[in-house]
């Protein structure tokens, strides 16, 4: 017999996974074609010869980030070039040759990922017309992903012919994504496991500060996080050779973006989620995060966290997580998916993470005004900090025009 329950639970079911991601989501405009695509073991590199070169003469390499599936070319060129500030034109216009280097798996591990970049560099290398040092580097992800990649390219004597190497709002010493938002989407995979997969995922694990693999889990440092370290430090953690340079879409004065703690971001109100609700995290002990309920009966399972520092409003990069969530399950109205969102976004990456500075332990850490700290706190040589808390991976003028002034 079907009931409105079964309904409400095939509904889900047959509906797209929630995923999260910086960037645009839906379908983009198509990028042009590529002066040359390069078939790569474990992923895809698409060329745009800055103006004038007939070759790759002085080669700039962009390592794709964090979402789930394939790389895409057209999303990617809509990140980069239909936002406030066009990159890939700029460059062009400078006479660098763009290389962007994407996955065939963009939530795979950062070291299997590492092998994609380090093949994108050798055969920029031998492919490469004179001897311009390379740039390379990466937004979000693919600055983790690059900056292992040359770093263990360093460590067996591989000559990668880098002379900057740069992140871009990369999460150096952790990314966030609300244990409300881990514990939904782990509640829901018996009927959408799309979110849980992509939460669960190894570079998932390998980028959170702090994880939960199920619903009712305690939040701590995943072991794919605590092994990505580990191999990080046996390749002595950073490059050495290159110049080493990071953007930050958050501010240096410590200022957060506005999130309250211990506030409504998701409220449940169609009857398959009624008695839902999901909080942004605030301090302290046995704090309420969510309450989850989705097609079954009352009451609502709850979610506590110990010791965790307000992150949502912490300074760095914001990602609309909350808002991702919400928007797909009101394609689900009229099936009883209806939610209200009072709050959309979150710190995704804060800013002392993109700069390296600090690990966001505590609130003070997590809020510390950098522009205050001595810069040889940070292992880099140099970075950048918006005037402003921004999207996460935004593309900027301001940052944009720092790192181009940069380039060898």
């Amino acid at each position: 017999m079907t009931t409105p329950e079964n309904q409400a639970a095939e509904a889900l079911r047959a509906a797209a996974p929630i995923l999260l991601g910086a960037g645009p989501r839906a379908a983009a405009a198509e990028a042009p074609p590529p002066g040359e695509t390069w078939n790569l073991p474990g992923g895809t590199a698409w060329v745009y010869f800055g103006e004038g070169n007939r070759h790759l003469t002085r080669p700039v390499l962009l390592a794709d980030g964090f979402n789930s599936g394939p790389s895409d070319l057209d999303l990617s060129w809509e990140h980069f070039e239909r936002g406030p500030f066009p990159l890939i034109s700029e460059l062009r216009r400078r006479g660098r040759d763009v290389v962007l280097v994407g996955y065939d798996e963009r939530s795979a591990s950062i070291l299997d990922n590492a092998t994609v970049a380090t093949a994108a560099v050798l055969e920029a290398i031998a492919r490469r017309v004179g001897g311009h040092p390379l740039t390379v580097g990466g937004f979000s992800m693919g600055g983790l992903v690059t900056r292992y990649a040359l770093a263990r390219m360093e460590a067996e004597r591989i000559d990668h012919q880098t002379a900057v190497y740069f992140s871009y709002d990369s999460p150096h010493t952790g990314a966030w994504i609300p244990i409300a938002l881990q514990a939904f989407a782990h509640y829901i995979k018996r009927i959408n496991a799309g979110f849980s997969r992509q939460i669960n995922s190894p570079a998932a694990q390998q980028l959170l500060w702090r994880h939960i693999a199920d619903w009712d889990d305690k939040p701590a440092v995943s072991p794919l996080r605590t092994e990505f370290l580990a191999r990080l430090a046996e390749v002595g953690d950073w490059p050495r050779r290159p110049r080493l340079l990071a953007l930050a879409n958050g501010p240096g004065d410590g200022s957060g973006n506005g999130i309250r703690p211990g506030v409504p971001a998701v409220i449940g109100k169609g009857l398959a989620v009624a008695g839902t609700e999901l909080l942004t995290q605030s301090e302290g002990d046995a704090r309420l995060v969510a309450r989850l309920r989705v097609v079954t009966p009352p009451p609502a399972k709850e979610v506590r966290t110990d010791h965790l520092p307000a992150f949502d409003g912490a300074p760095g990069g914001t990602l609309e997580g909350f808002g991702i969530l919400a928007d797909t399950l009101n394609k689900l109205v009229l099936l009883g998916y209806g939610v209200e969102n009072p709050v959309r976004e979150h710190c995704f990456v804060p800013a002392v993470s993109a700069v390296a500075i600090r690990e966001p332990d505590t609130a003070a850490d997590l809020y510390a005004a950098i522009d205050e700290l001595p810069p040889e706190e940070s292992p880099l040589d140099e970075f950048v900090l918006a005037s402003q808390n921004e999207g996460h991976t935004l593309i900027t003028e301001e940052l944009s025009t720092w790192l181009l002034d940069r380039l060898p």
